[in-house]
Order: structure tokens, then sequence, then C-alpha cells
């Protein structure tokens, strides 16, 4: 299902793909702008760009990285009551962050200044949109949590209530395969993002490094042992050689990459067999990951030295922000089915 939203103002867009860092929507003859969304497509973005680090499950307590989205939402929700005022100011914050802009000073003491990221073309717009009109995920904790900081009592606005978004496993099962192996990258992308930024946290960088070098592989497969399946995380420009892409996996990767440059939402891409179902999805950069990924320059020559010293023969520098540096492949076996 398709939803129309009218807004009265001229947005500023973050480009994935594009050169540039803004693009703009035109404004019509009646001063207003028509955004179209789908509904399942929006959900789909807000769990890829938004819950790694804003995780709806995460506890209130050490572990986790950045507020709950519910969270956000609210305080906006709180200033910006109208949908267009919401939008923009979402969208403002996100391609310009900065502690005066922000509406949660408290999660910038706690958590640091989300950073600036790069997202596929009208993926904020989309992400605001439905953010405004769905109820979405809270964690258990929160409602408590919000009247204790003198909100009131805690009623999420939202006039559709999203129950696509519960993840029981009746509905689990009746989903297109692409759904459920972008389920468990994304929850497998959570798990890996919380636990290193944990690290880097606590432990800083070189640390992270260690943690990565021993845990990264383990996790992962843990990951796919409690879903019944495979996963790797695989490149082109590996680090760890056990992570190196194949001729086929190479092919899917220039794909992605072409795609992420024509500022085209990446979609899964699923093979099936007899026996077998095969998902690749890319795997994108972001600030954190240039830390240990961006050019050499630009990365801490004593983060550059113990990289060398774990990984004589990494390939995997040279990255900026939002690139494609390889895919989640998942692998769901069929022979029990």
């Amino acid at each position: 299902m398709k939803s129309l939203v009218s807004l009265t103002l001229l947005i500023g867009m973050t480009s994935c793909g594009g050169s540039s860092k803004n693009e703009y929507l035109a404004l019509s003859s009646t001063n207003e702008i028509e955004v179209v969304y789908q509904d399942p497509q929006a959900k789909l973005l807000l769990e890829k760009h938004c819950n790694v680090c804003h995780s709806p499950t995460a506890p209130q307590g050490e572990g986790r990285i950045a507020p709950p989205m519910v969270a956000v939402k609210m305080h906006y929700i709180e200033k910006y009551p109208k949908k267009d005022d919401f939008v923009k100011a979402m969208i403002d914050f996100v391609n310009r962050p900065s502690e005066e802009a922000s509406l949660m000073p408290g999660a910038v003491r706690k958590f640091g200044l989300m950073p600036y990221q790069q997202f596929p073309n009208g993926s904020i717009t989309e992400i605001a949109s439905y953010l405004y009109d769905y109820t979405i995920e809270s964690p258990i904790w929160f409602p408590s949590h919000w009247e204790k900081m003198g909100k009131g009592r805690f009623k999420q606005k939202g006039a559709k209530e999203n129950v696509k978004g519960r993840q029981d496993g009746s509905h689990y099962m009746k989903q297109s395969w692409e759904t459920k192996g972008l389920e468990i990258a994304l929850k497998t992308k959570e798990i890996l993002g919380k636990e290193l930024m944990g690290t880097i946290q606590k432990n800083g960088v070189l640390n992270a490094l260690e943690f990565c070098s021993t845990n990264a592989i383990p996790i992962t497969d843990s990951v796919g042992v409690v879903n019944g399946v495979s996963i790797k995380r695989i490149s082109d420009r590996n680090r760890n050689s056990l992570n190196k892409a194949s001729e086929m996996e190479t092919r899917y990767i220039h794909q992605f990459q072409s795609d992420m440059q024509s500022g085209i939402e990446p979609q899964p891409i699923v093979e099936m067999s007899k026996d077998q179902v095969q998902f690749y999805y890319p795997i994108m950069t972001n600030s954190m990951c240039l830390q240990c990924h961006g050019e050499t320059e630009k990365i801490r020559p004593e983060v550059y030295h113990k990289i060398k010293e774990l990984y004589p023969l990494d390939l995997a520098f040279g990255y900026t922000e939002n690139q494609v540096r390889g895919i989640w492949s998942i692998l769901f076996p069929l022979k029990n089915k």
C-alpha cells in the first residue's frame, strides 16, 4: 500500500550514491511536495539504516550505543507536532548533525554526537515519514523512562500500528527469502556493531582490532547456528583471508557498487535451488568503519601498524563513507523443508 505525504517545504536530501552531499526536491506550482513511499520498504530502510545503533531491543544500560529510535521520534514529535516540520527537522539534523541542533543533549553527553552519514536517495524522507505515520517498536523499559523524565504518560503518535514489525515465528515463516535474509544480516550487523562500539568506547580502537580478529567470525557463526543458516561476510578486498570473495561473489560486489554509484537502493540477490537458498546483500562503510578501513594516511599510525601486524596481507584499506566494502552471504539449507 502506498501512502502519499504532502510536504509544504523544500527538503534537503542526503545522497548515498551521488556525488553531491545534498539533493533537493523541487516545489510544485502549488508549493507542495508529494512524497510517495511504500510502507514495507520504509520499514526496511529504518531497520537497515537506523536500528543497528538505535536498537529497539538493546538494554537500557551497558551495551547500548545510541538511544532507541522511538526516543528520537518522541523528542522530535514533541517539538515538531506537524508532519512537514517533523520530517524537515529530521532531514536537517541528519544532513548536518551538531550539538546545537540536537534535541537530545543528554544522549549526546552519554553516547556522543551522531556522525554525518550518507544515505540512499530519498531514504531520510521515507524513514522520517514512516516514523511519523506509524507506531514503531519500543523497548520495554522506555515508557517508564519517558514518564520519569517528566514527559507525562507515554503515548506514541502514529495512526497506523505496524504489526508487520512483530517478528513472531508464524509470520517469520511466511516472509520472502529476501526479507528473511535481510533480517538475519541486519541482526548480525547489530550484534557485531554493538560489541565493536562497546569495545571502542571502553578500550579504544587498538583493542577493538584485537576483538575483531578473534571474535568477529565466531559471533557471526553463532548467529548462523541460532537461525539454522550459514553466514559469511565476504569482500573482494578482504582483511581476513577467510573472508575472500570468489569470482562470482566479486561480480555481485561490483554489481552492488554500481547500484550505489547510480543512487539505486540495493536489493537483495537470492539464488534458489532444490537443496538451498543463497542470499547476498552489501556491507556498507560508515564513519566508524573508516577508523580501520579508511584511506591509509587518515588512519592513526598505531592503528595502521596494529592492522598490519594482525593481517600482513590486508587489502581492506582506502574506503570512504558509504561504499560497498563487501557482501553478506547467507545460505539457507532446504533439505529438511
